[in-house]
């Protein structure tokens, strides 16, 4: 159990261990995650952007050998449930549990009350073991979604990578723009990002993974200072330097490799024209 925000090396070793509990036990591993994340509707002022749309989130979830993922619409009637009637609740929705795989500091329940301990003591009544599992860590800091966030906006590619074990990367859904990609003569995709903790805006070298191949792309994120003023909503626009699919209405998943350069406001739509042309030109040599 747990919100699994992006998926990191430390909710792995959680998701793994579970997997392993579950085959030792005949039983099937599932993963129990929510949406939106908790504090999103206990305290707003304090949700933080997620790393991963739901869709990749799944995802990642599934390509660690869990057979189902459990995702609970977190609402205020879920959020008033104490620990107990928590955990009451799902044991009597999944008919029987034999065991339940946590990170040691996992809370549940109204204010957040319930606890490792609790769980291990709801575990003997309901009769289901229970796995705290231990943090990783990278250096001397342990690996959390709140130390991905800061290496994030902070531009650590790099070491967002090892936080999370694999490349990072933005998706969403593909949603339509005013075409002026394709004006300038560099069609993009755009996706609407304006939800998701952000690296820095700029160009970037990437790669678009389609129908499961990862295709060479140059991509802009940032709020169009150039063509909207700076104040449009956050958007990532993928521009596939090998071809061209019309991507309207499907999920695009994208790897940032590199920074090429900051967001910055050009004089003119030529100008922005002939540096875009550069940029697509220094990722095709980048991703060779």
């Amino acid at each position: 159990m747990g919100m699994f925000d992006g998926v990191h090396l430390g909710h792995q070793h959680v998701l793994r261990q579970a997997v392993l509990d579950a085959r030792a036990l005949g039983a099937t591993p599932v993963a129990v995650t929510f949406d939106p994340h908790p504090l999103a509707i206990v305290h707003p002022e304090h949700a933080p952007r997620l790393l991963q749309s739901p869709a990749q989130r799944l995802r990642a979830l599934a390509g660690l050998g869990l057979d189902a993922a459990l995702v609970l619409r977190f609402d205020r009637d879920l959020a008033a449930i104490d620990g107990p009637g928590f955990i009451h609740r799902l044991a009597d929705g999944f008919g029987r549990i034999r065991s339940v795989t946590v990170g040691q500091g996992f809370h549940f329940g109204r204010n957040r009350t319930g606890n490792v301990p609790l769980l291990r003591a709801l575990g003997r009544s309901l009769g289901f073991a229970t796995h705290a599992v231990a943090p990783i860590h990278i250096g001397l800091e342990r690996v959390s979604s709140t130390r991905v966030r800061s290496s994030l906006r902070e531009g650590r590619l790099g070491m967002v990578a090892e936080l999370l074990g694999r490349p990072y990367a933005l998706g969403g859904m593909v949603v339509a723009g005013r075409r002026l990609g394709r004006a300038l003569g560099f069609p993009t995709a755009n996706i609407d990002v304006s939800s998701l903790e952000l690296p820095p805006w700029g160009a970037y070298a990437a790669r678009a993974i389609l129908q499961g191949t990862r295709q060479r792309a140059v991509v802009n994120l940032g709020r169009k200072p150039t063509v909207e003023g700076g104040g449009a909503a956050p958007l990532l626009e993928v521009h596939l330097l090998d071809t061209h699919p019309d991507l309207y209405g499907c999920e695009l998943e994208v790897e940032l490799v590199r920074m090429l350069r900051p967001e910055r406001r050009f004089p003119s739509i030529e100008a922005l024209r002939e540096q875009i042309a550069r940029d697509a030109e220094a990722a095709r040599e980048l991703l060779g």
